[in-house]
């Protein structure tokens, strides 16, 4: 009689489950690092808008200071008004300016989201399939 009979068993319920459950937590520990990824990238488009709209706001305060008194100056000097209505123009037109880069600033913020969408909808995907599986 041979010594080395080797059997095929088929894999016992708790290797099953065992491997289910190792595989479940490998899965999330990808999900968590995708999650970690994908916020990363979104804190550098804040970053990114953050920068852009700090820069655009003291280039533009340095701009507008400069030109306010050559403007009040000017309308002064040319249409005879007085110094107090000259300074009412040039400002409404800045605040007009202003608004209207204000307004593009907060479009750029809007793009930042820091809900991890693909992260969240494969975790959804996930929860899914483990509930189908028992």
């Amino acid at each position: 009689m041979p010594e080395n009979v080797h059997m095929e068993t088929s894999p016992s319920m708790s290797s099953l489950v065992g491997g289910i459950v190792q595989d479940a937590q490998q899965l999330i520990q990808q999900e968590m690092m995708l999650a970690r990824r994908e916020l990363r990238q979104e804190l550098d488009k804040a970053k990114t808008a953050a920068v852009s709209f700090g820069a655009a706001v003291v280039v533009l305060a340095l701009g507008a200071i400069l030109l306010c008194f050559m403007l009040v100056a000017l309308l002064s000097e040319m249409a005879g008004l007085p110094w107090w209505a000259s300074f009412a123009i040039v400002g409404a037109v800045l605040a007009v300016v202003g608004g209207s880069l204000l307004a593009v600033a907060k479009n750029k913020a809007s793009e930042v989201s820091l809900v991890p969408r693909q992260t969240v909808e494969t975790m959804r995907e996930n929860v899914q399939w483990l509930k189908n599986q028992t």
